[in-house]
């Protein structure tokens, strides 16, 4: 078959806040840049973001980046490059002040600055009295954001394919990335698109659990991409927990409830994060907080009729400030809780929430992979976002701090292209052999016949990943996880469809997705069972210290035999001198 194809200088999967903001250095450049994404830009999952964006602007509080920094590190447990991190908080403010003037509506103070509110694990003065460094737009943050990135990039005439499914990333012979093979759902028509450099922008895997925060589209697409093509995935144990999801159904609460003030109940109507973190109590970082919920749960202070849950207290705020400042939460309780905080509480448990870990990048986007005792950079090839790991977040990612990465690495990832282009003007020749592996994922589900659905497996997926790699871990669960995850992976073969038409065929999509997951699914169970120590979102009872000498360290999963390799953490930062690890106490 003839396949259709496209040229650009610059290939961007993912039309989030990462993606947007990388295009719109890239196309006021002048660069000819695409963005694809699986659904309409506005739907990507930035959009859910609600508390706000951290930068020390000092609009509140006392506040600088050097605390910020601090936090991060802490927060990170220690795990965070600390050069990157305090990149990501020094360029924290510009990056926020560059957002305002694009036009992103911050909710604003009586003097007429950007509104911070606080948020968990944010201090002032290393550790000190609480902070409030996130800059908010009521509770839509992400949603003021993105839309506003979107805008500026339709000025910008940036090109969107809208609706496409990338497959797969193309290389030339020499390995260099080429650009990517994607499928428009409306027509099931494949596309080629070849690009002088590709960056990927996918967000997270969240679909990968039962029970998430995350939209149905975060299924580790470009995870699963860059581990196809030999990339290695960093840091998959560390799955962030959100502690305020809606009890039962996931959705998001967030942590700027309990920042305006709101507070955690168990059943006998206790302020409990009180006997877990005296000082912060219920601002807490999220993997101390989700854990103490589940703690009273299994200790029996649940609350409902199942004792299967906690209560979040915000009526006493009163209905003016709910309304100014949480709004949309107001909303998403009444709709799915059926309660309306203004009279009575909402009920939440941890709901999977944030990938700390992701494809290996330096602070300037590139994707790294080991090489002689060191690192080179893929040629070609950028990652930015939740699905990338600049190791700013190590084992436990601060509140506000998501949109934060994606902004101040999508922004500088654009940067970046723009000289690799310079330097490497030419399209280069994509390798037969690398388009055919592209072309067969999407054929393999021409096959016809009899076998497992897609929706069976995944509910098989997702229930193995839910009771076996949750917010408490031990080696007997999770190697019966991981075992469970093979048999899964090896009977993945079978699976059919029973609708082969090609016009808007989301069955097609779901088993590519199904794919992805089972790829970034695996990843996750198989370093999860490895690092034998509790560090942040990775708690073992059977091992509940965290284990500087021997874990000081990230994980690389390779996806060639389930292979696992490790790199030492980056301590020393750009300027400053190193946090070096301390117990966390908050």
């Amino acid at each position: 078959m003839s396949l259709n194809k496209r040229n650009f200088d610059a290939l961007i999967v993912g039309a989030g806040g990462a993606g947007l903001n990388a295009a719109i250095q890239l196309a006021n450049a002048d660069l000819r840049v695409a963005v694809v994404s699986k659904v309409f830009p506005t739907r990507s999952h930035t959009v859910a973001a609600q508390g706000g964006v951290n930068a020390a602007l000092a609009n509140v509080l006392p506040d600088n980046w050097h605390w910020h920094m601090f936090d991060t590190v802490k927060g990170s447990d220690y795990l965070g490059d600390q050069d990157a991190i305090e990149f990501m908080c020094r360029e924290a403010i510009p990056t926020v002040y560059e957002l305002e003037h694009a036009g992103v509506p911050f909710s604003r103070t009586d003097n007429g600055k950007i509104y911070q509110r606080p948020f968990g694990g944010m201090t002032q003065n290393f550790g000190g009295d609480q902070a409030a460094r996130t800059c908010a737009a009521a509770d839509r943050t992400g949603h003021a954001i993105l839309h506003t990135l979107y805008q500026q990039n339709l000025r910008a005439k940036t090109h969107f394919f809208d609706e496409f499914f990338a497959l797969d990333l193309v290389k030339d012979a020499e390995g260099v990335i080429c650009g990517a093979l994607v499928l428009e759902i409306e027509t099931g028509e494949p596309l080629l698109i070849e690009a002088k450099t590709t960056l990927l922008a996918t967000g997270g895997c969240g679909q990968v659990f039962r029970t998430t925060s995350n939209a149905h589209i975060n299924t580790g697409d470009g995870m699963a991409m860059a581990l196809r093509a030999g990339v290695p995935l960093m840091d998959m144990e560390f799955f962030q927990f959100h502690p305020t999801g809606i009890a039962g159904k996931g959705m998001l609460i967030t942590e700027g409830v309990r920042g305006e003030g709101g507070y955690l109940l168990n059943g006998r109507g206790e302020r409990f994060m009180e006997r877990y973190a005296p000082k912060a109590k219920d601002l807490a970082s999220r993997d101390v907080v989700s854990r103490s919920i589940v703690t009273e749960i299994k200790e029996g202070r649940g609350a409902g009729p199942k004792a299967d849950h906690v209560l979040l207290k915000l009526d006493h705020l009163g209905e003016s400030v709910i309304a100014k400042r949480l709004p949309g939460i107001r909303e998403s309780s009444r709709i799915f809780a059926g309660v309306d905080p203004v009279v009575e509480p909402i009920p939440v448990f941890p709901t999977a929430h944030y990938l700390m870990g992701g494809i290996p990048t330096d602070r300037f986007g590139r994707v790294m992979t080991p090489a002689g005792g060191g690192e080179d950079a893929v040629p070609g090839l950028y990652a930015a976002g939740e699905c990338a790991c600049a190791s700013v977040h190590g084992a436990n990612r601060l509140g506000g701090n998501s949109l934060l990465d994606i902004l101040v690495f999508g922004r500088l990832a654009g940067k970046n292209i723009i000289d690799y282009v310079k330097e490497n003007p030419f399209h280069r020749t994509i390798d037969p052999a690398s388009l055919e592996a592209a072309m067969g994922r999407l054929s393999r589900w021409e096959q016809r016949g009899h076998g497992p659905s897609v929706h069976e497996t995944r509910e098989k997926l997702t229930r193995c990943m839910e009771d076996h790699a949750g917010v408490f871990r031990t080696e007997e669960i999770m190697s019966e996880g991981l075992e469970k995850m093979k048999e899964i992976r090896d009977a993945f073969g079978e699976v059919r469809l029973t609708d082969h038409s090609k016009v808007f065929n989301t069955a097609r999509i779901e088993a590519l997705e199904l794919e992805n997951l089972l790829d970034v699914g695996m990843a996750i169970a198989a370093s999860a069972l490895t690092r034998r120590e509790s560090r942040g979102a990775h708690s073992r009872p059977d091992y509940p210290k965290r284990d500087d000498v021997n874990w000081m360290k990230h994980t690389l999963y390779f996806q060639e035999g389930d292979r696992l390799d490790y790199k030492p953490v980056r301590t020393k930062p750009l300027t400053v001198e190193s946090f070096p690890p301390k117990e966390r106490v908050y």
